[in-house]
């Protein structure tokens, strides 16, 4: 191979850096609407009116949240494949915090959650942890399927040339 070409395996690293770079990039893009949305439409459907105080309060808490978990969503995604320690909607799952601190001082209740959830996400108590990265904002979905995508092309890439099945 001259010395332009790439092979396979490297082109799928190429793709992967690329994808985790827009995933990171549309993550931050929507968080603070995420925190925002969690807030108005669980207070919503407990039937509580939030006032501009508890509006703002929501605002801020998704600007916290985006500043904390952007830089840990980065730090996660430029991790190598093999070295990364959970993934982004687990990440995305473990910040439900900021929304719920608002709802606890706007006095809305828990929601009933079932044993699998009470367990796996115990302090998520409004049920806000996303199955998805389309429960967070449908702006995540292609980012998110498309990062899945490579991230599976990339695993099964370097197992072939590992001479692993």
């Amino acid at each position: 191979m001259g010395a332009n070409e790439s092979t396979p395996l490297a082109a799928a690293e190429q793709m992967f850096v690329q994808y985790s770079a827009q995933l990171a990039e549309a993550v931050d893009a929507v968080l603070v609407d995420w925190v925002c949305n969690c807030v108005k439409n669980r207070a919503a459907s407990a039937g509580i009116s939030l006032d501009q105080s508890q509006l703002a309060r929501s605002k801020d808490a998704g600007e916290q949240c985006r500043s904390d978990v952007s830089a840990k969503m980065r730090a996660l995604l430029q991790t190598d494949l093999d070295a990364q320690q959970g993934s982004p909607l687990s990440l995305l799952r473990s910040s439900t915090g900021y929304a719920t601190a608002v709802l606890q001082s706007a006095g809305v209740p828990d929601v009933q959650r079932d044993e699998f959830e009470q367990r796996a996400f115990p302090e998520d108590i409004y049920g806000l942890a996303p199955a998805s990265f389309s429960d967070v904002d449908e702006r995540l979905r292609d980012p998110g399927l498309e990062w899945g995508a490579a991230k599976a092309h990339l695993h099964l890439l370097r197992r072939r040339e590992a001479g692993q099945r």
